[in-house]
């Protein structure tokens, strides 16, 4: 038995008893939290308490059927153990039809109450594992519809931000630029208890330094020159909410002091203002930037680093994600032809390479503009991509009645033809990058035509 499915609330008003019945708890391995009365254990019990309630029925202030009455209110899956010495079979049945778990006369047999507590505690480890279960397939069909893409990496990533959501720990958010940041930030947001609260976003790399203390922490009426008006920052303005600080190795130095004050004090100070205001914002941000680096070399402080990194997320660029670039393709695609009214053409066969060999330095961000370019072409289009991406263009399209030898073939050629325009004819870059032997890369140069020359 885990600690974690071995908790115990334990209420009667018979202290001996009580003392008596912990400790026989205790000595089986049960976490045991023990009340004199039914509502000092209520103001404790919440809705997913990982554990059981064992309590007396008779009591003062509230009896036992009063607070089981209560606890079916909170959970009706509570598993919920009352004993008494006063019991009845009428008493017995009647709990047992308002929800009790199971029904114990005094005195009884310190066995057969473990007994009973293993079997609930059991049951109750079940009721939250599927809950746990409808919790995560609820949200991954709606986190699959915000983060696309089947690739490892990305499915991975799904599973970081469900496992992390709806907790308060602050994260940090690695990636390149245009991998999708801000995407993975919303989602925490959107999948956490916090959704209903604002989402704030803020981007440090285009804050005025001047203005950086102002944009965060507020300020009063007349606290500086121009100040005419009282003015809410984004920390107090997502309270209750999640604040969002995209590229946040930007921010000077000076500032950062301020911000890991504010998240230790949990408390922000508009300018010109005496009077501190508690906050209650979950803490996201975002870097493209090694922190660490930076941190070695003065431009960031390390006990901000660690104060903002208990949970660190990568976000994979585009180029580690295979297929998922053909599928973000179809959907930026797809968004581009209602955005400007436009046919949505789907990609060919003999696309699939370019877009599959291509670098994407730009990451996402650079696949969503060429896909709008794409729509917004005017060209043929066997032309389109390959003037966008400006390579050469490709062979006659691919004909419906070709085998599926032909296409491979086609989109083999496509591949290396790709490797050998991204390293200007370089065959050692071409065969590492490709992870082929020369002499295999020298055979599939020749059956395709292919010459080094052409590429140098």
């Amino acid at each position: 038995m885990t600690e974690k499915w071995g908790n115990v609330y334990l209420v009667d008003d018979d202290a001996d008893m009580r003392a008596a019945t912990g400790q026989w708890l205790e000595l089986a391995g049960y976490q045991v939290q023990m009340f004199a009365e039914a509502p000092l254990a209520l103001e404790r019990i919440g809705a997913d308490l990982e554990g059981v309630v064992v309590s007396d029925v008779r009591m003062p202030k509230m009896d036992g059927m009063t607070f089981l009455h209560h606890l079916n209110d909170l959970d009706r899956d509570l598993p919920v153990v009352l004993v008494t010495a006063h019991g009845d079979v009428q008493m017995a049945v009647e709990a047992m039809r308002k929800g009790a778990y199971d029904f114990i006369e005094k005195p009884y047999e310190p066995e057969r109450l473990l007994d009973v507590i293993q079997r609930a505690c059991e049951k109750r480890r079940l009721v939250m594992e599927n809950r746990d279960l409808r919790r995560r397939l609820a949200g991954s069909a709606g986190i699959e519809q915000q983060l696309i893409g089947n690739s490892p990496g990305v499915r991975r990533l799904r599973e970081e931000i469900l496992d992390v959501a709806d907790t308060d720990a602050p994260v940090l958010i690695q990636g390149e630029t245009g991998t999708g940041k801000e995407v993975v930030a919303r989602c925490l947001h959107n999948f956490s208890s916090r959704e209903k609260g604002r989402y704030v976003a803020v981007n440090c790399g285009a804050v005025p330094e001047n203005m950086f203390e102002s944009e965060l922490f507020g300020h009063e009426r007349g606290s500086f020159t121009g100040a005419d008006r009282r003015r809410i920052g984004r920390f107090e303005y997502a309270q209750s909410g999640t604040l969002f600080l995209d590229e946040i190795g930007s921010m000077p130095l000076p500032m950062q002091v301020k911000v890991l004050r504010v998240l230790q004090e949990r408390e922000v100070m508009r300018i010109g203002s005496n009077e501190a205001q508690p906050l209650d914002v979950r803490m996201i941000s975002a870097t493209n930037k090694i922190l660490l680096d930076e941190c070695a070399a003065g431009r960031f402080r390390e006990d901000l680093y660690y104060r903002i990194n208990v949970v660190e997320l990568r976000v994979p660029p585009l180029r580690e994600r295979g297929e998922d670039i053909l599928l973000l393709f179809d959907y930026f695609i797809a968004q581009a032809a209602v955005t400007y009214s436009r046919p949505a053409v789907p990609l060919q066969h003999r696309d699939a390479g370019l877009l599959i060999g291509h670098d994407w330095p730009g990451n996402v961000r650079e696949l969503k503009n060429i896909a709008e370019r794409f729509v917004l072409s005017s060209l043929p289009e066997p032309q389109r991509l390959p003037s966008i991406l400006g390579v050469p263009g490709q062979p006659d399209p691919v004909q419906e009645d070709q085998t599926l030898q032909d296409q491979l073939r086609r989109y083999e050629r496509c591949l290396l033809e790709q490797s050998l325009l991204r390293h200007k004819g370089d065959v050692q870059s071409v065969m590492e990058e490709l992870n082929l032997p020369r002499r295999t890369l020298n055979e599939k140069m020749t059956r395709h035509g292919l010459e080094r020359k052409d590429y140098t």
